[in-house]
């Protein structure tokens, strides 16, 4: 696989729900992104001060400190590094706040993963460090326009064939189980209906080659290293 990043995006996540925390550092992991995941506020202004990452997703609830405070307290040394609130707090007065200090953009939990991915590539996109394609082999996909080029034709995908065929093509020789599919195309709390991979898997093959998306009996799917 080849694509125009040549290091892993380096994300600083500060975010104490360890349900949360966990599930993000999977799904970031699994999208070939580096996870530095802290619960403290303390600490995660320490980390966030050291300016070793690509972005902060930073929570407000936080033990130690607040991370309306953390977020003041960096901008005002002059780091600008690009930050992502994401929390529980929706009210207008909390996101006007958030944004005034210095934050790129606020997401409101509960959240789906691929909103999330959304608004980080975004965010990297605007401050010119996002990666715009990937390939394996004969495919190409666009992460920002969602096209899916195979043997220099264009594909045709829903967005969740493209989230499926994205999250096989930047690992390739990785094998992925149902459920870690279902956690990186679906949010949280969205009901899953029991053959939907299935079914997705399926329209994959007949719009690329049956050998491209390839069944591991008993663990789940891969794309192989071309």
């Amino acid at each position: 696989m080849t694509e125009e990043r040549d290091t892993p995006m380096h994300i600083l996540l500060i975010e104490d729900d360890p349900m949360i925390g966990k599930s993000l550092t999977l799904a970031l992991n699994e999208a070939g992104m580096k996870v530095d995941w802290i619960q403290d506020g303390i600490e995660g202004q320490a980390a966030a001060e050291s300016c070793a990452h690509d972005l902060i997703l930073l929570d407000l609830g936080l033990p130690g400190k607040a991370g309306m405070d953390i977020l003041k307290s960096i901008r005002w040394k002059g780091n600008d590094t690009p930050l992502l609130i994401i929390t529980a707090k929706d009210g207008i007065d909390d996101r006007v706040e958030g944004l005034d200090l210095g934050a790129d953009d606020y997401l409101v939990k509960p959240f789906g993963f691929r909103e999330l991915l959304a608004r980080v590539k975004a965010i990297m996109r605007r401050n010119g460090q996002s990666p715009s394609s990937l390939s394996n082999g004969e495919i190409t996909l666009n992460t920002s326009s969602h096209e899916a080029t195979y043997r220099g034709k264009t594909i045709l995908l829903s967005s969740k064939e493209f989230s499926l065929l994205q999250m096989l093509v930047e690992r390739p020789g990785t094998i992925f189980s149902r459920s870690q599919i279902e956690e990186r195309i679906y949010g949280w709390g969205e009901e899953v209906e029991s053959n939907v991979i299935d079914v997705l898997i399926h329209y994959l093959r007949k719009k690329f080659d049956n050998d491209i998306v390839r069944n591991v009996r008993g663990i789940g799917w891969m794309v192989v290293k071309p």
